[in-house]
């Protein structure tokens, strides 16, 4: 693998939101709901493109005060009808839908003209030249630091079956980054409870966000999700090195000029000897299939 430095603008991609939610007296705040467990915000943007088969719109949306900062992201609709006649270049305004563990969004109606997209960029940053692992392939060692202020590597790992996932703690939006959270803390809670689970397995949560996840940050969002520091650690690091692992899984992210972050989601798992076996893409798999796949690769005991 090259070390060479590069200098790229960061393309901003599919993207998860940025702040937590809370109320807040503009117009953004959360609308009433029958469901006093789902936050209801009003939103305006532009129609960027449309997935009907898949059920998606991807919006360049405004600030929502008190939830997200304008940027970049799909959405799932409920009902594709939500998607009819849409085009990209259409100023639309929508609601977002948001519980514990979904998020949607629906009443989208066209409030004007079509508009020019022009492409959205960040800022400069110093990358490496990574290549993309494929299935079989040995990952490179990274360095790190944990949740515990504690300098690990990668390589701490080898011997045992280990996952990766990315997220940022300041993500609201609940089938994003905090979806990523949860989903390995219930393949952490099955491969805990499971009696003929391997005794050697690891979860590595890696924050692209370091300016703001310090150790003392990632390690009260660790306690949230029940870590176990013996199975569980959550890193974070230099940007170069995030974004170079990040990069060979197929994982990118980029901060949206309002200061959002935009990214896609990507989750990986590695045999005891440090091959990648299977990278999942975006959020439509389950903890039991990560799981399974850990346990595929586990040595015999």
């Amino acid at each position: 693998m090259s070390r060479a430095l590069l200098l790229i603008t960061t393309s901003l991609v599919c993207v998860s939101g940025c702040h937590k939610p809370g109320a807040s007296p503009s117009t953004g705040a959360p609308a009433p709901s029958a469901d006093t467990n789902r936050q209801v915000y009003q939103a305006k943007g532009v129609v960027i493109d449309i997935k009907p088969a898949a059920g998606s719109v991807t919006i360049q949306h405004e600030a929502v005060p008190g939830y997200m900062p304008a940027m970049t992201m799909p959405f799932e609709v409920k009902d594709t009808n939500e998607l009819a006649g849409l085009t990209a270049g259409d100023p639309v305004s929508f609601r977002i839908l948001a519980t514990a563990t979904d998020g949607w969004i629906d009443q989208i109606r066209v409030i004007g003209p079509k508009t020019n997209i022009l492409p959205t960029t960040g800022p400069f940053r110093a990358v490496r030249d990574v290549e993309p692992l494929a299935v079989g392939d040995v990952l490179p060692e990274y360095h790190f630091t944990n949740q515990l202020g504690q300098a690990f590597s990668t390589a701490d790992f080898k011997g045992q079956p280990f996952a990766i996932e990315f997220l940022f703690t300041r993500c609201p939006f609940p089938n994003f980054c905090p979806l990523m959270a949860n989903h390995f803390e219930s393949a952490q809670k099955r491969l805990l409870e499971m009696t003929n689970a391997p005794t050697q397995w690891h979860l590595l949560t890696i924050s692209f966000d370091p300016e703001y996840d310090t150790p003392t940050v990632l390690k009260a969002y660790a306690a949230s999700h029940h870590y176990d520091p013996r199975h569980w650690t959550f890193a974070t690091g230099e940007l170069i090195d995030v974004t170079a692992i990040g990069e060979q899984l197929g994982f990118v992210f980029g901060r949206d000029p309002n200061g959002g972050f935009n990214h896609n989601l990507r989750a990986a798992v590695f045999d005891a000897s440090g091959r990648l076996r299977r990278i999942f893409v975006g959020n439509q798999w389950s903890p039991d299939e990560l799981v399974n796949e850990m346990l595929k690769t586990a040595p015999a005991q």
